[in-house]
């Protein structure tokens, strides 16, 4: 299969997280990036991410590895980038505010081919896949796709092994203990609420999370049986999911649960993790599963009731987009080149 030419709007950390995945892989290359930082700055951050930085240099308004080229474009409007030009397969949207219909079809008309929003959509799009759980459902047609957030594929990984496990889950309520992320202050700002304005560097913030919804949109069958919250705390990297979850069987314990988790990530060993470490949050860093399941963190409280925690970080999240991606190539292949 040809390489696949990927276009990136917006260059923070999922963005970074691609391109090191691409320049990894043998398959993958980065055309363009369109972010409103300068060029220079951009590289700068490429060369200082992670523990060993990214080995490329800044010729002019090019990006070079050893692979690829990159063409770097200064806007963060999908309306202003010419994708065609780029020949692109996906676009990937990593700036987290473009997640409408709107702008997702702004990026198509642009001359994209695909458009992927690294975040969860605000209205109405062709499909969310969750690689792993439903990535059999997509077909050729799809153009605006989200591949879920870190927190939905953690959640949803840990229901589909459940279910694949035999377990049935009558009710489930989640909690994800965040990092603080890129548009969060630093320090007391008016922001879009009363505690999002507090400073995330400081303090445990409270907030709202969407997925629960979205889970239930992927797995019908838990329609109605999902809800969950988010607390931002202020840890730069590293996330927890702490859920609840109801059983009707009341023969359902700690073992029972651990033992569903453990043959879900021999079955999926890419996408679920366990460990039986006393880890910390720093430790799930360059986690590039969607879960890693914590199984000293197993608790059952009563006859139906079992707690269980697990963590995730965003690299895990940026290889699930490069699946879902791959996931849509490989479709158009089978069905004879690029749809």
């Amino acid at each position: 299969m040809a390489n696949i030419k990927l276009g990136i709007m917006g260059f923070g950390v999922v963005g970074r997280h691609l391109y090191r995945l691409a320049l990894e892989s043998d398959d993958v290359e980065i055309t363009a990036i369109s972010d409103i930082g300068q060029a220079a700055i951009i590289h700068y951050l490429l060369e200082t991410e992670g523990v060993e930085g990214i080995d490329c240099v800044l010729d002019n308004n090019t990006l070079i590895n050893e692979k690829f080229r990159t063409r770097m474009l200064c806007s963060d409007q999908p309306c202003e980038v010419p994708w065609d030009i780029f020949d692109v397969d996906f676009v990937i949207d990593a700036t987290r505010i473009h997640n409408t219909h709107a702008f997702m079809q702004a990026h198509l008309d642009a001359g994209a081919r695909r458009v992927l929003i690294s975040t969860l959509p605000a209205d109405a799009i062709d499909r969310l896949v969750i690689h792993g759980v439903n990535e059999d459902s997509i077909v050729s047609s799809d153009r605006m796709i989200c591949a879920g957030s870190a927190t939905t594929c953690a959640l949803a990984v840990l229901l589909d092994a459940l279910g694949k496990g035999g377990l049935d889950v009558e009710r489930a309520f989640m909690t994800t203990v965040h990092s603080y992320t890129s548009d969060q202050a630093l320090q007391d700002r008016a922001g879009p609420d009363r505690r999002r304005s507090r400073s995330a560097a400081e303090n445990i913030i409270p907030n709202s999370n969407a997925s629960p919804y979205w889970v239930e949109q992927v797995m019908p069958k838990f329609a109605g049986k999902l809800a969950g919250n988010a607390l931002n705390v202020p840890v730069q990297k590293g996330s927890m999911l702490d859920t609840t979850l109801v059983f009707t069987d009341p023969g359902i314990d700690a073992k029972t649960i651990n033992a569903a988790l453990a043959s879900g990530a021999q079955a999926k060993p890419d996408i679920l993790g366990i460990t039986d470490d006393p880890i910390v949050s720093s430790d799930v860093i360059g986690c590039r599963q969607s879960l890693l399941f914590d199984m000293q963190a197993t608790l059952k409280s009563g006859q139906h009731m079992v707690k269980t925690i697990g963590w995730y970080e965003t690299l895990g999240h940026a290889n699930r987009i490069m699946d879902v991606v791959r996931d849509y190539c490989a479709l158009d292949s089978r069905a004879g080149g690029r749809q």
